[in-house]
This record gives C-alpha cells, sequence and structure tokens, in this order.
C-alpha cells in the first residue's frame, strides 16, 4: 500500500476524535469510547496489530489513565479543602487587593504560577490547579480551564524539570547513527548537542510566548465578556506584552546558559516577582477595569459543579496560611525532582514494573510515588491541621473531589487506551511504521522542501494524540531529523521546531482538556472548550513554523517570509486596536 493511503488511513483516528468531540460536541465520556472502537478497528484490520498486542497497549493506558486521575483527585481535593477552611476566600479578597481586573488575574494565575507549577511538575498539572483557583476566584468554569489550557504552550518544553527534553528528544535521537555522524561534523559532544537543541527551543518558544498572554486576555473577553469582544482584551497589551517578556527573557537565558532543567520553573518566579509588585503599582495596567457580568447572566454551559460561596466563612485565615499549602504544593514538587536532592531517587526508586504483557514485548512501569497528584494530596492532609478544620469538613472535600474525578475516569479510561493503541501500533504483522509514523512520513512527502513551516504543527499532532510532549519528542525527534537531512538544513532547528508544537498540542491533547475540565467541575463540554483553545494552537505553530524556516532559510521572498509578514501584520493590527480600546473610557467597571 503507498505512502499516501497508508497516511489517510493513519489520519482517521484522529479524525474521529476531533469530528465526534469538536464537530458534532459530543461529551468526551461518549466520544472517546467511539474513537477507541474505530482505532483498534484500524490497528487490527489495516495494521494487523495482533489482539494480544492492542490489549497490551490498552491495559498501558488504564494505568495511565489512572496516573492521571490522582493528580486530577489531588488538585480538586487540595481546592476544595481549602474551600472548606475558608482560604478560598481569603485567597480571592488578595487577588482583588493587586487588582479587580480579570484579565490581569488571570495573566498572574495562569501564565506566571502556571509556568512555575508546569516546570516544577508537568503532567497537565497546572491546568489541573490554576483552573480550579480561578473558579474559585470567581471565573466561569469554562473560561477558567481555557485560560488554564491556553499557557499548557510555552512552558510546556522544559515541563518537569525539563523531561520533553532531556528524557523526549534525548530518547529519541540517541544513539542514531544519523545523529552521531551529524554531531561528530559539529565537533561538540552528545550532551551538549541536546543543550543546543534545548536553547533554539527557548529562543522560538521566547518569541511566540511573549504574545501569549495577550492572546490569553483576548480569547477571555471574547467568549465570556458581555460584549464579546476581542477588543477588550487587547486593551491589556501593554502589561500583556510586559508579563510575556517578564516570564520569557529568564526562561529563555536559563535554557541557553544553565540548561532544559529550569527554564519554566525560573522564568514562573522571576516573572511573578516582577510582575505583581508591578500590577500593585499600576505599572503599565490598562486604564479600564473588566469584569464578567453578573452570574445570573452566564451561559448556562460556561458553569461547572464546583461552587464556592461569596458568603464570609466561619473562621479567618490570614493571607499567608491561605497562600501556604501552594507554596507547600511548590517546593515540594520542586524537591521531589530535582536530581541532585535525596528525595528524588527515593521516590522515583518505588517502580510497579508490568513485564512481557499479555504475552508481548510491552513493559508497563509506574512510578506511584513520583505522580504530582500525590504532592498534591499529601498537602491537602497537611491543610487540616495546618487550619484546623474538622472532620466533617474534611470528609465533605473528600466526597465532593471523589465525585468529580469518577466523572472524569469515564472519559480518561478510554482516552488514553485509544492514544496507546495508536502509538504502539508499529507491532505489526504488516511490515508497517506505527501510525503517527506513517502519518508524519505523508505529511513529510506532501510539504517537501518547505517542510519546517509544518515541522511544529506535526508535533502539535503528536501531543494531541499522545497527550504529551516527551512522548511526541520521543515519536518525532529522529523522524524529524531525518527529514531536515534529507532536505538539506539544520537537523537540530527542526528537531527544535517538533518540540515547539509538541507543547503547543498540549492545550487541545483530550486527556489534558479532560483532566483540566473534571478539577474544574466542567464535565461533557471537552469539544467546545477544544474549539477555543484551537484558535491559539494554531497561531502557536504557525509562527513557529514562520520563524524556523526564515531561521534556517534566510529572509526573502519566500514562504517562512509571507508567513511571518501576516502573522506579524496580525499583530500590530491587535496591538493599534487594544490602544484604541483601552483610550475608551467605559469598558465595564463592575467588580463582583
Amino acid at each position: 500500500m503507498s505512502t499516501g493511503i497508508l497516511a489517510l488511513l493513519a489520519i482517521i483516528p484522529i479524525l474521529a476524535v476531533f469530528v465526534f468531540l469538536v464537530v458534532l460536541r459530543w461529551p468526551a465520556n461518549r466520544a472517546m469510547p467511539v474513537a477507541l472502537i474505530v482505532t483498534a478497528i484500524m490497528s487490527y484490520f489495516v495494521w494487523q496489530v495482533p489482539v494480544n498486542q492492542i490489549a497490551a497497549a490498552s491495559l498501558k493506558g488504564i494505568i495511565t489513565a489512572l496516573e492521571v486521575g490522582v493528580i486530577v483527585f489531588g488538585a480538586i481535593l487540595l481546592l476544595n479543602m481549602l474551600k472548606e477552611s475558608g482560604a478560598v476566600h481569603t485567597i480571592r479578597h488578595g487577588f482583588e487587593s493587586i487588582t479587580p481586573d480579570r484579565r490581569i488575574q488571570a495573566i498572574i494565575i495562569c501564565w506566571l504560577f502556571g509556568a512555575f507549577l508546569e516546570g516544577a511538575a508537568g503532567w497537565g498539572s497546572p491546568a489541573a490547579i490554576v483552573g480550579p483557583l480561578l473558579v474559585a476566584i470567581g471565573f466561569p468554569a469554562m473560561a477558567a480551564v481555557m485560560v488554564a489550557l491556553i499557557i499548557q504552550s510555552t512552558p510546556v518544553s522544559f515541563g518537569a524539570v525539563g523531561t520533553p527534553i532531556l528524557i523526549g528528544v534525548n530518547t529519541g535521537l540517541k544513539d542514531s547513527p544519523l545523529v552521531n555522524e551529524h554531531i561528530s561534523t559539529l565537533g561538540v559532544g552528545y550532551e551538549a548537542y541536546l543543550n543546543q537543541i534545548g536553547g533554539q527551543v527557548a529562543i522560538v518558544h521566547g518569541i511566540v510566548g511573549v504574545f501569549i498572554p495577550l492572546f490569553l486576555a483576548a480569547m477571555l473577553t471574547k467568549f465570556f465578556g458581555k460584549n464579546k469582544s476581542f477588543r477588550e482584551g487587547l486593551g491589556v497589551w501593554k502589561f500583556a506584552i510586559f508579563a510575556g517578556l517578564a516570564m520569557t527573557i529568564p526562561y529563555a537565558l536559563v535554557a541557553n546558559f544553565l540548561g532544559p532543567e529550569f527554564p519554566s520553573l525560573v522564568g514562573g518566579l522571576v516573572g511573578l516577582a516582577i510582575i505583581i509588585p508591578a500590577a500593585q503599582k499600576g505599572f503599565l495596567m490598562p486604564k479600564t477595569t473588566w469584569n464578567f457580568e453578573d452570574k445570573s447572566k452566564w451561559d448556562a454551559d460556561w458553569v461547572g459543579t464546583l461552587q464556592v460561596s461569596d458568603e464570609k466563612p466561619k473562621r479567618s485565615i490570614s493571607m499567608a496560611m491561605a497562600w501556604l499549602p501552594y507554596v507547600l504544593v511548590a517546593l515540594l514538587l520542586v524537591a521531589t525532582r530535582v536530581q541532585f536532592l535525596p528525595f528524588a531517587g527515593w521516590l522515583q526508586s518505588v517502580v510497579i514494573t508490568l513485564e512481557n504483557v499479555f504475552g508481548t514485548e510491552m513493559i508497563i512501569a509506574s512510578k506511584p510515588l513520583n505522580i504530582p497528584g500525590v504532592v498534591f494530596i499529601l498537602v491537602a492532609g497537611i491543610v487540616f491541621f495546618l487550619h484546623k478544620m474538622n472532620a466533617k469538613e474534611a470528609v465533605n472535600a473528600v466526597k465532593d473531589s471523589s465525585k468529580t474525578v469518577f466523572s472524569a475516569m469515564a472519559a480518561l479510561m478510554f482516552a488514553v487506551p485509544m492514544v496507546q493503541i495508536f502509538i504502539n501500533s508499529g507491532v505489526n504483522d504488516a511490515g508497517y511504521m506505527s501510525m503517527p509514523l506513517v502519518l508524519a512520513e505523508g505529511i513529510s512527502s506532501a510539504f517537501g522542501g518547505n517542510w519546517p513551516l509544518v515541522a511544529p504543527t506535526v508535533g502539535a499532532i503528536g501531543a494531541f494524540v499522545a497527550g504529551s510532549n516527551t512522548i511526541s519528542n520521543m515519536m518525532f525527534a529522529l523522524f524529524q531529523f531525518g527529514v531536515a537531512d534529507n532536505i538539506g538544513v539544520t537537523p537540530g532547528m527542526v528537531v527544535a521546531l517538533q518540540a515547539v508544537g509538541g507543547a503547543a498540542g498540549n492545550m487541545i491533547c483530550v486527556h489534558n482538556v479532560v483532566a483540566a475540565s473534571a478539577a474544574a467541575g466542567l464535565i461533557g463540554k471537552e469539544g467546545n472548550l477544544i474549539r477555543k483553545t484551537l484558535i491559539p494552537m494554531t497561531f502557536y505553530v504557525v509562527f513557529a513554523g514562520g520563524i524556523g524556516y526564515v531561521a534556517l532559510n534566510g529572509i526573502g521572498f519566500n514562504a517562512g517570509t509571507i508567513v511571518l509578514a501576516i502573522v506579524i501584520s496580525g499583530i500590530i493590527a491587535a496591538i493599534i486596536a487594544g490602544n484604541k480600546a483601552d483610550a475608551k473610557p467605559g469598558t465595564e467597571k463592575k467588580v463582583a
């Protein structure tokens, strides 16, 4: 069978997910079982994957889904404990003392605090933590999840202390004769070459990421504002770009001078240290204050099951004590993941391993104590004593959290096995490459020398189906390297574009969307969210592709320059529109 026909067949599982979730807007717990069946049929009848291999891949998916479930449960439990103790009331008023502007609150919590959490934990944890936090301070659930997912982009390539580069890209490239031959001509060692790729990833991310806070604000006002206006979000352009630079400059410097472990973590932390005082002093803040309409006017689709009362709680929690649990989460995540501290080794030494699953060569390994959700659960337990809660409050928190996570698991238990069948289809009797590689090969044949333009899109597709930038890089890093070598461009840059696209794909990755939605109490609206996050994801991969093409081929009358010209023109137009919007008084000033 020809590569083109195979590529068309390989895209059917992805199209199934897209059609059922995004086009038909089925809830994930209904769409993903059908997508799983479609993928299994394609795998068995076209790729001729043995039944035991399909079963083994499905079991691996179920175990991964359970790990994601622990993260969701831990994130919701922590929020519910803080809600029951009264700490959420303090946190909400604390943000209003910084600024009542919801655009600025979203930038601080998602872009900066979220980047820090991503750098420490990864696994989609930031969206699971910041989504519920935004709901707690007064955001509609759908708005909270949308903005939480949008920042699952720039920080992701260096999430979990650099895992997508140090594990993902490294696994994809290591020990390849083609890669080793290329490195020998450069006169550098393999580790230095890997760090160079990480540095290039950070530069591309840094350029695109500067505009993500502005994109986030514009999406917020367009879809959840009274006037349904991008302009109201663009009115915050000065502060948004300042926040973008405050994170991406230290982020890029750390990646290029220290390596891939700490860019997101340091970028988020430095950004918080700069932006919070700046917001308090009104530096580059918009002239108008934007807020949601009264809750009674919210669309029913915006609201989830997670509810936080505006009433004053029965106990008073100080600001320091209210935020201490999140500080503990951050400290424990760093302490348990930085390799030079003993905790990481202890936690990672506990491994549950299944070998030769169902008679296949597949190995399933889980490190249960290393799941970020374990830290969330531990801190939730600490909150019980820290905030002097009673048993009834703790039981209520556990019950509410359990109900929500069970709803999420109905979708995750089908979504993740579907992904694993798709990825592991390379073990087959037909002699075909795995579905993802066949799909990438087909795209490569179609684009030829213009490949750098679509290299980030392939990375994003990988993350969409795999649910992970790390896995996307594992699957496609060597493929991207080989395509670059074939068309005569610098392979390292194309691999960097793969990693950038893989990070952006996390915005639309199904199990990230399911997990973040569940954490915010929003079930069954996953397709609606993906429709929205497709917009910033498309911006990200197109902009990154244009940057990569020009970096490899130079400025001239070429496809890359045309793409960049269109994107930059759009950014300039957005800033002009934002400037006009901020100059106009009368934007919503009411503060809930």
